[in-house]
């Protein structure tokens, strides 16, 4: 039997960085915290929001560590990164 492989950019994850926003319930201590040194916290209300830059395979790292820990997942939102002059297209 021939196998075929896939094309080299078929089922490639995009390794682009994103800002995401993670939102997880409850305060995290700086403990838990410490698991997550890629990303800046903030106390958002009863919960406690995660933002910072991962590409795809960084972003299911923290998804993993947030299920290890056994924190409750409430969001997870990729948020609109600032356009730079250099990158827009002229004319």
């Amino acid at each position: 039997m021939r196998v075929h492989l896939p094309a080299r950019d078929h089922c490639v994850m995009d390794q682009t960085p994103a800002l995401y926003a993670i939102r997880i319930r409850g305060h995290l201590g700086a403990t838990v915290l410490s698991a997550f040194p890629a990303l800046a916290p903030q106390q958002d209300g009863a919960d406690t929001v995660l933002t910072g830059r991962l590409d795809q395979s960084a972003l299911y790292g923290v998804l993993a560590e947030v299920d290890a820990l056994g924190l409750d997942l409430v969001e997870v939102r990729q948020l609109p990164t600032p356009r730079h002059a250099c990158t827009e297209s002229a004319g």
